[in-house]
């Protein structure tokens, strides 16, 4: 390749033979152009990247396994709620019921059963909602931190609904087919989860995020057409935002507050910042 400076001005013209250390150079007089180097490929790397994190916002084996794990049985309940026997389907949610009176028979084993479905089936949008809430809780807090969230709401939500209940069957208040009543779902540890996810966002997805739940809860305590179910999903909520404390030293302890777009800056109290490396200029 001929390179001509000021320096080489005046002296005796000649092409210097081609580097072996280069690939693929060939001399002006084989008329083989060198091929030019392909541009940086900045668009695709950027879509690859948007790519990765949509499927973060999903369950995976790997990286969110409780979540994972309880959304197959979830899908297997709901086949099971469409394609089985009405009679079967019927008995069995109702031996699956947290009512006043298996509360008082069994109360573990309906509190883990209630829990294995999902009101509406595959068709209710608390599947979706469950799928994206919990991968994104879990991504930041752990499996057994998220159970214990999930359960936390759906345990002290269902007690503190379903006691009053009792109560007011034993005064007189309510009728004693009160006692028997169907009652199931994911809703109350859903909603616990809301909750205590908000506060790991970044402020303004944090606002968003429980004004639009707040706003449907507000409005379903409005219309009281499932007293009990509208009752507990304000608690559970409010049950996972007692969390917040305690998640963000664990999120803290674990690298970082993570949001919808980025990390946020804002550190839980107590927790202090590690001090920012100067600038290399």
């Amino acid at each position: 390749m001929h390179q001509g400076t000021d320096r080489a001005a005046g002296e005796e013209h000649h092409e210097a033979p081609p580097l072996d250390a280069i690939p693929r150079q060939r001399r002006k007089e084989e008329g083989t152009p060198v091929p030019a180097v392909p541009a940086r490929q900045a668009p695709k790397a950027r879509d690859a990247r948007k790519a990765r994190r949509r499927l973060r916002l999903l369950p995976t084996p790997t990286g969110t396994p409780f979540t994972f794990g309880y959304l197959l049985v979830l899908v297997g309940t709901s086949l099971f709620m469409e394609f089985a026997d009405r009679d079967t389907v019927s008995a069995v949610l109702h031996a699956s019921s947290t009512d006043v009176a298996h509360l008082g028979e069994t109360p573990l084993l309906v509190l883990a059963a209630s829990a294995l479905w999902v009101v509406g089936g595959l068709t209710s949008p608390y599947v979706i909602g469950f799928a994206l809430v919990l991968t994104a809780l879990e991504r930041r807090i752990g499996g057994w931190r998220t159970a214990g969230v999930f359960l936390l709401g759906h345990v002290v939500a269902t007690l503190a609904t379903e006691i009053p209940v009792g109560l007011s069957v034993v005064a007189g208040h309510l009728p004693e087919s009160s006692l028997h009543r169907l009652d199931y779902g994911i809703s109350f540890g859903l909603m616990a989860s809301v909750g205590a996810l908000a506060g790991l966002l970044v402020p303004w997805l944090r606002v968003v995020v429980l004004g639009g739940v707040g706003a449907m809860l507000l409005q379903d305590l409005f219309e009281l057409s499932s007293p009990l179910a509208d009752w507990g999903h304000p608690l559970a909520l409010l049950l996972g935002v007692a969390c917040w404390p305690l998640l963000r030293r664990v999120v803290a302890a674990r690298g970082a507050v993570f949001g919808g777009a980025g990390p946020s800056r804002r550190a839980p109290r107590g927790i202090r910042l590690p001090a920012r490396a100067p600038d290399r200029r």
